[in-house]
C-alpha cells in the first residue's frame, strides 16, 4: 500500500527543485531576463513631472531606510536602485529635452548629452568593478626557509638625488629573508659614480646601461637579462619596503603558480599637493586612496588587478613569457599586467601597505604624472583595447575599458562646466527642460549616485573633494586627452620627481592658471545671468532658462 506524501515533504521537494532550477543555466539565464525586463519597464514608464517627483521622494525614502544596513546585499542594492534612477534620468533626457532651434544648439546640445552619457557610462563601469571586493588576506610560506623562492628587487632610478634613494635600497637590504635569495639591485639610469660607489658599500648591485631608451621599462628589461631571481620585486626610489614586505606579500606567489602578478598598495607619508594646500589637509584622504582601496580590490574579483609599477611582485617566467616589459606606451606597468594577462596568466591584490614612499610635492608636478598617466592609458585603448584581441575574459575586459576610460573625464568635466554659458553669453539653449523636471529627474540621480559612491568609497574618498580633485586636473589633461586619441604614438615617458618634501609654501601660478581663467569666466557668466534676471524684460520661459543656466556652475563646482 503506497504512502500518500504529505503537504510539508511536497512543499519540500517543490522548494529543491526550484533551487535546483535557479542554480542552473537556463534558471540563471530567466532570472537575469526577468530581472533585465523589469529594469526597462521601470526607467521607460511615462510620468508627468510631478508623478515622477512623488516617485523620486519615495525612493529616496527607500534609500535613507535600505542604507542603514551596512551589509554587501545592501550595498549591491543601492547600487542596481541608482541604475534604475539614472536610466530613468536617461529616458527624460532623450525624450524630453532635445529640441533646438538653430545647428549651434544642435551641436552644442549633443555634446552636452554625449558627456552625459560618458558618466553614465562610468558610472555602471564602477558599479561593475566594486560588485564584491574581494579582501584578500596574506597566506604563509612553507615552514622551512629553504624552500622559499629567490627574489630579485629593482630600484630603479634617473635623476633623484641619492639621499632618497639610499633609504630604499638600505630598507631593500633590510628584508627578512635568506640572504642567499635576496638580491637587491639598484637601476641607475642617470649612469653616477656615487651611485655606483654606494651601491658597492651596502652589498647591493649596481647595474646602468648607456642609454635611456624606453625610461623605466628599458630599465626594467635591461635588470631582467642581467640578474636570475625566480621572481622580482618593483619599488620606486622613493618607496621603503617594510622589513616584513616579502614575508606578508610571498605567500600568494608561492602557493598560487598561475599568479603572475601581485600588487600592494602605493602609501604616502608626505602630504599630496591638495593636502598640503586645503584647509582641510590630512582629513583630506589622498587622491590615490580611492583606486588603492576600493578599485583594485575590486578588480581583484574580476582577476583584473594592474600592475602599478612599483610595490609589486612578478613571476620571471610570466614577464619573460611576454618579452619583457611592455614598451609600447609610458604606463608600462598597466600595459605588461594586460599582456600578461592575455597569455591567461592571474593577477592578485593585497589591501596592505607595505612600503612608504614620496608624495608629488608640488602641484605642476603632480599635474604632469597624471598627465603621463592618461597618455598611457589612452595609448593602450588605442593600440590594444582591452575590448578586442584574445586572451581575457569579460570581467577584465570591463575593468581595463573603466580604467582607459576614466581619463577621458577632463572633456565632460570641462563640459559641464561650460554648458550653461552658451546660453548666458550667446543666448543658446543646450537643454529645453523645466525647473520642476529637472528636479523630478536630475536631482535625483546626482542624488542616488554621489550617495551611492560615497557608501562604496568607505572613506577613501569624500565625494566633495573627488570633484575639485577632477577638475582642478581636467583644464591640463583636456589637451592631451584629445591629442593622445588621435594620434597615439606621440607621447613620450616623463619622470616624475621626487625631491623630498616642501619645507615652505609659494604661491605657483603654472598650476593654477587654467582655473582662475575658467573661475573667472564662471563667475562672469553667473554675473550676467543675474543681471538678466534683474534688469532685463525677459518672457516666463526665457526667465526659467536663465535660473538655470546662472546657478548650474556654482552648483558644478
Amino acid at each position: 500500500m503506497s504512502e500518500v506524501e504529505s503537504p510539508a515533504s511536497a512543499d519540500s521537494a517543490w522548494s529543491r527543485r526550484l533551487e535546483q532550477f535557479l542554480a542552473s543555466r537556463s534558471g540563471i539565464i530567466m532570472v537575469v531576463a526577468c530581472a533585465l525586463t523589469a529594469m526597462f519597464a521601470a526607467t521607460t514608464v511615462t510620468l508627468s513631472p510631478n508623478q515622477q517627483l512623488v516617485v523620486a521622494g519615495a525612493l529616496l525614502g527607500v534609500f535613507f531606510i535600505v542604507g542603514r544596513k551596512k551589509t554587501r546585499r545592501v550595498q549591491v542594492f543601492l547600487e542596481v536602485l541608482s541604475a534604475i534612477v539614472s536610466l530613468r534620468y536617461l529616458t527624460w533626457r532623450l525624450t524630453d529635452t532635445l529640441y533646438f532651434n538653430t545647428w549651434i544648439e544642435i551641436g552644442l546640445g549633443t555634446l552636452l548629452l554625449t558627456a552625459e552619457l560618458y558618466s553614465l557610462v562610468m558610472l555602471f563601469l564602477s558599479y561593475f568593478q566594486s560588485i564584491y571586493p574581494l579582501g584578500r588576506a596574506p597566506i604563509p610560506l612553507p615552514d622551512n626557509p629553504a624552500d622559499w623562492p629567490t627574489v630579485d628587487v629593482y630600484i630603479p632610478t634617473y635623476n633623484e638625488d641619492l639621499s632618497i634613494v639610499r633609504l630604499t635600497v638600505l630598507g631593500a637590504l633590510g628584508m627578512d629573508w635568506p640572504r642567499d635569495k635576496l638580491n637587491v639591485y639598484l637601476l641607475d639610469d642617470g649612469r653616477r659614480p656615487e651611485f655606483a660607489l654606494f651601491a658597492e658599500a651596502c652589498g647591493a648591485s649596481y647595474i646602468s646601461r648607456p642609454t635611456n631608451e624606453y625610461a623605466k621599462a628599458g630599465n626594467f628589461n635591461n635588470a631582467i637579462k642581467r640578474s636570475s631571481g625566480e621572481f622580482i620585486l618593483t619599488l620606486d626610489c622613493d618607496h621603503i619596503p617594510t622589513r616584513a614586505f616579502l614575508q606578508i606579500a610571498m605567500g600568494w606567489m608561492v602557493g598560487d603558480p598561475k599568479i603572475a602578478l601581485l600588487q600592494t598598495p602605493h602609501h604616502f607619508y608626505s602630504p599630496d599637493p591638495f593636502q598640503r594646500n586645503l584647509a582641510a589637509g590630512f582629513r583630506t584622504p589622498p587622491e590615490g586612496n580611492l583606486f588603492y582601496g576600493v578599485i583594485q580590490d575590486g578588480n581583484d574579483f574580476w582577476d583584473a588587478t594592474f600592475f602599478c609599477g612599483s610595490c609589486a611582485i612578478l613571476r620571471r617566467v610570466a614577464i619573460e613569457g611576454i618579452g619583457g616589459f611592455a614598451t609600447q606606451t609610458v604606463t608600462e606597468d598597466a600595459h605588461t599586467a594586460l599582456r600578461m594577462q592575455r597569455e591567461g596568466w592571474s593577477t592578485a591584490y593585497l589591501r596592505i601597505p607595505l612600503a612608504g614612499g614620496l608624495a608629488t610635492e608640488r602641484l605642476v608636478t603632480h599635474v604632469g604624472q597624471r598627465v603621463r598617466w592618461a597618455r598611457g592609458m589612452l595609448q593602450i585603448f588605442r593600440i590594444d583595447n582591452p575590448l578586442l584581441g584574445p586572451g581575457l575574459n569579460w570581467g577584465q575586459r570591463l575593468c581595463y575599458l573603466s580604467a582607459m576610460l576614466s581619463f577621458l573625464f577632463a572633456v565632460p568635466r570641462v563640459v559641464f562646466l561650460t554648458a550653461p554659458l552658451a546660453f548666458l553669453f550667446f543666448g543658446q539653449n543646450v537643454i529645453a527642460a523645466s525647473p520642476v523636471a529637472v528636479l523630478a529627474y536630475a536631482v535625483p540621480h546626482m542624488f542616488h549616485a554621489i550617495g551611492t559612491a560615497s557608501r562604496i568609497n568607505k572613506g577613501w574618498r569624500y565625494s566633495f573633494w573627488s570633484e575639485v580633485y577632477e577638475t582642478t586636473m581636467a583644464l591640463f589633461l583636456v589637451r592631451v586627452t584629445i591629442a593622445t586619441l588621435i594620434n597615439p604614438w606621440r607621447a613620450k615617458f616623463n619622470v616624475t620627481h621626487k625631491g623630498g618634501v616642501l619645507e615652505s609654501g609659494y604661491f605657483d601660478l603654472r598650476a593654477v592658471y587654467p582655473n582662475v581663467i575658467m573661475g573667472a569666466l564662471m563667475f562672469i557668466g553667473l554675473l550676467r545671468g543675474l543681471y538678466g534676471l534683474a534688469f532685463e524684460h525677459v518672457d516666463f520661459i526665457a526667465r526659467r532658462a536663465y535660473v538655470l543656466n546662472s546657478f548650474w556652475p556654482r552648483s558644478a563646482c
